[in-house]
């Protein structure tokens, strides 16, 4: 147990924040083009063929990047419980329409094509833009209404309850500036499924995919912009009061949080954290200069270099915030007192060491394996075996 005893709990505590942080740029990166090609499916392809050529870009890997997913609720639930609870809790009409989304992404890739009407292929078509285009949506809306703080706060016995009734909680997360952030998500993931079209594709899909791409990724950088500007003069943000207990106990009414200053105050503590805005605007800017200029492997890694900069300008933004409390800034939680104990983040701190690596071997083996393009003869060749 000395590794053990060498690690605190407050740098494991630093750990895990940067884990799940990992898990979810990880399932932006990779899950995140297979929702933005469902949801460019009906726009980018016309006839048949090229539709069933645009599915099959992503129908052998949507499976494994949606694992990342998987990934982030788990950590949340083991080394954040009290975050997985709140947020669970306030978002659940929210999470379920994500669900109710995902759930159809497989049952139009297996089913689609098992019928030759046209009819039965268009209405599971518009199912997959349903399952890309509101995922990416939601995901940037709940964002939106983190950053202003969620209406929630807990008892002594640490239970959260919020404010409004069940069906008010859904439709109070549709306010403008959510709404801003979702459409930034959404313009920003159909800008990289675009990029990872014209990877996987040729001729007039990939032309399509071009055009609409560069669209999207201009609206997801004027509103990242905006959001910002918005954030700096029309958002609250949050500060812990008096000294900081980075190993105390999981108790976030331990703690005084006041709500006066801005998020941007974080930039005045912490300059070095402006990389992130930057590494957004700049890879989104070449992603669209790319998506322009006929690039192909080059756009969807400066695709990838823009989320990671737009999702990481979140997380130390509100660092050590991870879900404020609008009602209630004392139940805020935050990275000091959200946690599992030391022993839990211990142990699943070896076991990622251990399994993390595989996943990405095994990741990285199987897009190797699958690398190349999918055109229309493929499709016409292998018509029973493909989606």
């Amino acid at each position: 147990m000395i590794l053990h005893d060498l690690l605190s709990f407050e740098l494991l505590r630093v750990i895990w924040w940067l884990l799940l942080g990992v898990l979810l740029i990880g399932f932006a990166l990779t899950d995140g083009f297979d929702m933005g090609v469902g949801a460019l499916l009906p726009f980018v392809a016309k006839t048949d063929n090229e539709r069933r050529v645009v599915i099959n870009t992503v129908g052998p890997v949507w499976e494994g990047n949606q694992v990342w997913f998987i990934l982030g609720g788990g950590a949340i639930f083991a080394a954040w419980p009290p975050l997985y609870a709140v947020s669970f809790s306030g978002f659940y009409l929210a999470m379920f329409a994500v669900l109710a989304a995902l759930i159809l992404r497989p049952v139009g890739f297996k089913y689609r094509s098992k019928r030759e009407s046209a009819a039965w292929r268009s209405s599971w078509d518009w199912a997959l833009f349903v399952g890309g285009a509101v995922p990416a949506l939601i995901f940037g809306v709940a964002v939106g209404n983190v950053l202003q703080g969620v209406p929630f706060y807990l008892t002594e016995d640490l239970m959260p309850i919020y404010d409004g009734t069940f069906y008010w909680k859904f439709l109070a997360l549709l306010n403008p500036f959510a709404i801003l952030v979702g459409l930034v998500s959404f313009g920003m993931l159909l800008m990289h499924g675009a990029a990872w079209l014209t990877v996987k594709t040729e001729g007039v899909i990939a032309d399509r995919a071009r055009t609409i791409g560069a669209v999207m990724g201009l609206i997801a950088m004027a509103g990242f912009a905006l959001a910002g500007v918005w954030l700096a003069f029309g958002v609250d943000g949050y500060a812990i009061v008096g000294a900081v207990v980075a190993d105390g106990p999981s108790n976030p009414l331990h703690s005084e949080v006041s709500r006066e200053s801005s998020w941007l105050a974080a930039y005045s503590a912490r300059p070095w954290i402006a990389i992130a805005p930057a590494l957004g605007f700049i890879g989104m800017a070449m992603a669209i200069r790319g998506l322009r200029s006929g690039g192909e492997v080059s756009t969807l890694l400066w695709s990838k270099l823009g989320i990671f900069g737009v999702i990481s300008t979140v997380g130390l933004t509100m660092f050590p915030f991870i879900l404020p409390s609008s009602v209630d800034p004392k139940s805020s939680l935050t990275v000091w007192d959200a946690s599992s104990s030391h022993l839990t983040l211990f142990v699943m701190l070896v076991v990622t060491v251990i399994f993390m690596p595989l996943i990405l071997l095994y990741t990285a083996w199987v897009y190797k394996v699958l690398w190349g393009k999918v055109t229309e003869d493929d499709v016409t060749a292998n018509s029973d075996s493909v989606y």
